[in-house]
């Protein structure tokens, strides 16, 4: 108790309520007010309610009373540190305005209004009918106890004019028994005019137009012109009102100056006739028969609303509208108002039991929102009303008539705080609601710019006993009003909902500790507080929502206070998901509320972040939803990867829910953090009944197809952010999606490839990520080496540039390593072109030596390709070969010398194949055998037949040892040129222990000795090869391999005396070849073929005289042709040359014609 009796209210903590989704909510001002005097036994309620804030720490509430008292209470703020806490009020003194008591029955109002001007630090008291003034913020006595009597009501205050606009006062109207009174309160108060308009009883003013009300009906005026339009009837069942007409109200002319009083003028002006307030009366504006939200016609109210003047038409103060003669022209009536449609009357008394109370609202600068109806029991209708009188909008239906209204669109000025300045508006109306049990007072409200259906708040009504003992409800009295002052409310569920907190990973029951990576790195511990106590600031400040709404009722007061955005799409989502009994119609609303907030534009960070929320939390459970569904499972509404995306949510909250993928998760040294209210929906879903292990996945895995395929889809959305600078955490962010989508291509892949063996579409998606370079390449290799990946590892490394790892991997596969995919096809090929394609040396000799000691032809070409990026000498590649491969050596050589046409390495190559032929043939009876084998069967093939070269090819074995020897054939043979040379005494003595078995070889060496006869006496008789040992004779001896186009070179051709020579060995041979048939035809042969290089002496001394002529007709025939052809040859020879004496005789004797004589004298000594 107090001094004063009065009982102080203790400090409360808040309370903690169910999330409602609500538009607006209650916070307790003050409860349970002690407003009589102790002992008192009259019952007090309050009357009236205003709070004024001189600063945010000097915050004054004054509560009127029926008991005709104003109780002052003074606000203690919380300490700073305190986030719990609220405000508490102490009560500070106690007023008993003045008024006429004798006046004043038992049934009188006691404190009508409390109206403060906080400019001029001036409070009006409207108590039982007598205005008082009293300074603030202690309400003493002001203006020498000035008093205004027979007052019914006190404000119209332009709500068009900020403070600083109006610098001499505030401007305030007092509502007389016969007039309404426009006074500048200032330093004193100052009458400006008086406007014809008796018991006014309600006012709303913007500039120069005032919309007020009686008892009857409602006008609009024009202040300034002293002009009045009549609107419509409070009644709709009144038939004494008439709207529509318009009135000229000034009495007096006004005077330069305002008397100093507030009381009567103190002299008379010249009357001024301002004529008609418009003209064309009857106009309609075509915006007053709109449709109303529910689609039906605007109810017509008893009139005809006459359209006044706009500014620019309407005439100036003190002038006025009349004939020519400047005289004032008679006022005109509206036509006759149309009557009332019997569907807006519910019932149709000739006269009704109480009157309604008029309510005025202004919800824009050029709006009013006026209420009629029938009766309090009855539905009241809301109409828009602009400065013009013409009905706009459409209407609005309240249950009941309201008790008390006033529209709340919030407060776009510069003044107002940032939570105050919210989109949209809503009108809230207190009514009587008819309930089980007896009538409830509620809050009706309705958005003012929607067609969405009303919604209603059941107030906080105190229980009271009645005479019985019993308790019952106090209802009927409850008020809203608008209150000058801005406060801050503070919700601690926002803060609880949007700060942030560091998450825990989950882990699955069955499988502990081994479904965690790693263990979680170790944070900061007074970095972690300090956070903490950041994010709760943050929150609080988050949380605090700015409101000047206040309902009393009773003893008792609240705020009314737009519920935050994230707290009603909560509370919504929650009543969704709590039932889970519908889940095809649960996720619809989901959908539903997701794209209701797509678009929507948030003004305030804290809008902006409860968007962020919803989405993050939305997405969420409906993520987990389509993890828990089978694939298959129809259902309607299905979430989007734009949707997960764009809500913000880290992956990572997300993969944790995927226990296949949870373990890819990175914390980083500052771990995860999150809004604080989604940790309680991700414990839920945690550990619900998804794929918890490998082998369930591979043991059905159709029924994880869908949500595999769409946190596919979503990891790879989200690698398109990279880059991104407003991603917190980037590098762990990117780290598990990247790590995430690794592993579940992998997976997919190996599902696809075990059932089909077909690559799958992931194949082709996990090429393109490791292809374009993941940001987790440590847990990339582990993964890909858990899946035995080596080819897709590969991918990987030359991603990163890195040519050995590449390398390495392929050589893993090559040598048998298992492989899953088989990707890797032609390893060593693709070894070999990948060697030519980089630089580093010492990686080149490595795997280039490894390749050709695996396969030589193609270990060679790394290091013979014109198009590798390093060249090598070759004699760098011969050490380097004969150290590291020896079995290329050759290979290399006969590029060199076979493909280069380097004849420098000609006599290591001839090494090569010398050893390892001789190699063979000294080891193997097998070898030598089947060289002798085939020297029989080419003897015994019958002419024509090929050479003996071209039969050995022909017939070659598929061995190395052979076609070694082929190649030594040809290098011995000379198809490198005449220069070409070799040591030919070292290979003689090698091959000697085996010349029956190389009689090639000795041909063509006993050729390069120049033992002609003898090679062609192993051609004849050792090979039977008569066209080879032909063309030994036509070249000389030079070689039996010619070059394959056949045409010789000057250079090579030997002179003909050489080959008559050689052509006469060959002859001699062919006498002896032991066949006669075969020794017949190929004498006969050789000289009917090359009969010139043989004299027919000699031919004839050697063939035997027991062959007849015919057998050397041929040969007989050239050889006379030759001789005939000589002849004649010299016989024309002859002729020409005497034909050429004769020439030179002639030309001799006419040279010496035309010369003359010469005489020439001796000189005698």
């Amino acid at each position: 108790m107090d001094p004063f009796g009065i009982p102080q209210p203790h400090r409360k903590r808040r309370r903690k309520s169910p999330v409602s989704t609500k538009p607006y909510v209650f916070r307790p001002l003050l409860e349970d007010i002690a407003l009589a005097e102790e002992g008192s036994t009259t019952d007090v309620y309050i009357t009236c309610v205003e709070l004024w804030a001189l600063e945010a720490i000097d915050v004054n509430l004054y509560i009127g009373t029926s008991a005709a008292e104003i109780l002052h209470y003074v606000a203690l703020p919380p300490d700073p540190n305190d986030t719990i806490t609220d405000p508490s009020y102490i009560f500070a003194s106690r007023l008993q305005p003045t008024f006429n008591r004798s006046a004043a029955g038992s049934s009188s109002p006691g404190v009508q209004q409390i109206l403060v001007l906080p400019k001029v630090t001036k409070a009006c008291v409207l108590c039982n009918g007598t205005l008082t003034f009293y300074s603030l913020p202690e309400l003493s006595p002001a203006f020498h106890n000035t008093t205004v009597t027979g007052c019914s009501w006190i404000g119209g205050e332009n709500l068009n004019t900020s403070d600083e606009q109006d610098e001499d006062g505030q401007t305030v109207m007092i509502c007389i028994k016969s007039r309404i009174r426009l006074v500048r309160i200032g330093v004193q108060p100052q009458k400006i005019r008086d406007i014809e308009y008796p018991s006014g009883l309600a006012v709303a003013r913007r500039d120069n137009f005032a919309c007020v009300a009686d008892a009857q009906a409602y006008a609009l005026l024009d202040v300034e012109n002293q002009q009045k339009i009549s609107l419509f009837p409070i009644s709709s069942l009144d038939e004494n009102a008439a709207g529509g007409q318009v009135e000229d109200i000034s009495t007096v002319r006004e005077l330069s100056r305002p008397s100093s009083g507030i009381g009567e003028p103190r002299g008379h002006g010249r009357s001024t006739s301002l004529g008609t307030f418009v003209t064309g009366i009857g106009r309609r504006s075509p915006q007053s028969r709109s449709q109303d939200r529910s689609g039906r016609d605007t109810p017509e109210p008893g009139f005809r609303a006459a359209s006044p003047l706009r500014p620019s038409d309407r005439p100036r103060s003190g002038s006025a509208t009349g004939d020519s003669n400047g005289r004032p022209s008679s006022l005109k009536p509206l036509p006759p108002a149309p009557m009332i449609p019997q569907q807006a009357v519910l019932a149709s008394p000739s006269k009704f039991s109480s009157r309604l109370t008029p309510h005025i609202c202004s919800p824009t600068p050029n709006e009013f929102l006026l209420t009629t109806g029938t009766s309090p029991e009855e539905p009241g209708v809301g109409m828009f009303v602009n400065l013009d009188g013409d009905v706009v909008r459409g209407t609005i239906q309240f249950d009941r008539y309201p008790i008390s209204i006033l529209v709340d669109v919030g407060d776009q000025s510069a003044t107002a705080p940032a939570a105050a300045a919210q989109p949209g508006g809503y009108v809230l109306a207190s009514i009587v609601q008819p309930r089980d049990g007896g009538d409830r007072e509620v809050i009706e409200v309705q958005d003012i710019s929607s067609e969405s259906h009303s919604e209603y708040l059941d107030i906080p009504f105190p229980f009271e006993e009645d005479n019985t003992g019993s308790t019952k409800l106090t209802t009927g009295k409850a008020k809203l009003r608008n209150i000058l002052s801005y406060t801050s409310a503070p919700f601690h569920e926002v803060g609880d909902r949007l700060n942030k907190v560091r998450f825990d990973m989950p882990r699955s029951p069955t499988l502990g500790e081994a479904d965690v990576k790693s263990t979680p790195p170790t944070v900061d511990t007074d970095w972690e507080a300090k956070r903490i106590q950041e994010e709760q600031a943050f929150g609080h400040r988050l949380g605090m929502q700015s409101s000047r709404i206040l309902l009393w009722s009773g003893s008792s007061i609240w705020w009314l206070v737009r519920n935050p955005l994230v707290l009603r799409l909560d509370g919504r989502i929650d009543m969704i998901t709590k039932p889970m009994t519908k889940a095809n119609e649960d996720r619809e609303e989901l959908i539903r509320i997701l794209t209701s907030i797509r678009d929507y534009e948030a003004n305030t960070e804290t809008e902006f972040l409860s968007l962020e929320y919803i989405r993050q939390k939305s997405s969420l459970i409906l993520f987990a939803d389509a993890l828990s569904r089978d694939s298959g499972e129809s259902g309607s509404g299905e979430l989007k990867v734009e949707d997960l995306v764009n809500s913000g949510l880290d992956p990572r909250i997300l993969l944790s829910l995927v226990p296949l993928l949870r373990e890819e998760v990175v914390e980083g040294s500052k771990g995860i953090w999150v809004h604080a209210g989604l940790t309680a929906t991700i414990d839920q879903y945690a550990n619900l009944p998804f794929a918890t292990s490998e082998d369930e996945l591979h043991q059905n895995p159709s029924r994880h197809i869908e949500w595999m395929n769409l946190v596919k889809r979503y990891l790879m959305a989200w690698r398109q952010r990279k880059g991104f600078g407003s991603i917190a955490d980037e590098v762990e962010v990117f780290q598990t999606t990247d790590a995430a989508l690794l592993h579940l291509l992998l997976h997919q892949d190996g599902q696809h490839s075990s059932k089909s063996g077909i690559p799958s579409v992931s194949r082709s998606e996990l090429y393109a990520l490791v292809d374009n370079g993941v940001d987790c390449f440590e847990r990339a290799i582990t993964l890909l080496e858990n899946y035995r990946r080596l080819y897709v590892l590969s991918r990987l490394y030359q991603n990163r540039k890195m040519a050995g790892k590449v390398l390495a991997t392929w050589q893993r596969i090559i040598e048998g390593e298992q492989d899953a995919g088989n990707e890797l096809r032609d390893g060593e090929n693709e070894v070999r072109k990948y060697l030519a394609k980089i630089r580093d040396i010492s990686l080149i000799h490595q795997y280039g030596t490894w390749l050709a000691r695996r396969n030589p032809g193609l270990g060679v070409q790394v290091f013979t390709d014109d198009s590798s990026r390093v060249k090598f000498a070759p004699q760098e590649v011969v050490e380097l070969l004969k150290d590291k491969a020896p079995e290329a050596v050759k290979v290399y050589l006969e590029h060199l010398v076979f493909g280069k046409k380097n004849s420098r390495y000609a006599n290591n190559l001839i090494t090569y194949y010398l050893d390892s032929v001789l190699q063979v043939l000294g080891t193997s009876e097998e070898a030598r055998s089947v060289l002798a084998q085939s020297y029989e069967s080419y003897r015994a093939l019958q002419p024509p037949k090929p050479t003996y070269r071209q039969f050995i090819i022909d017939n070659a074995v598929p061995e190395t040892w052979w076609q070694d020897r082929l190649r030594l054939l040809e290098l011995l043979g000379g198809s490198h040129g005449a220069d070409f040379s070799y040591d030919l005494g070292h290979i003689l003595r090698r091959i000697e222990p085996y010349e029956e078995d190389l009689v090639p070889e000795s041909i063509i060496l006993d050729g390069r000795q120049g033992l002609h006869q003898q090679a062609l006496r192993l051609l004849t008789h050792g090979l039977g090869d008569y066209h080879t040992a032909v063309n030994y004779c036509l070249m000389g001896g030079a070689s039996i391999f010619h070059p394959v186009s056949g045409s010789l070179t000057p250079s090579e051709a030997s002179i003909k005396e050489d080959q008559a020579v050689l052509f006469g060995y060959l002859l001699t041979e062919f006498l002896r070849i032991e066949d006669v048939s075969n020794r017949l035809e190929r004498t006969s042969e050789v000289l009917e073929r090359f009969g010139s290089w043989y004299d027919v002496k000699d031919v004839l001394d050697m063939i035997p005289e027991s062959w007849s002529v015919e057998l050397l007709s041929g040969f007989l025939i050239g050889a006379f042709r030759r001789l005939v052809h000589d002849k004649n040859e010299a016989m024309v020879v002859k002729a020409l040359s005497g034909a050429e004496n004769l020439q030179v005789a002639a030309a001799w004797v006419e040279k010496c014609s035309t010369t003359g004589p010469q005489v020439e004298e001796s000189q005698l000594i």
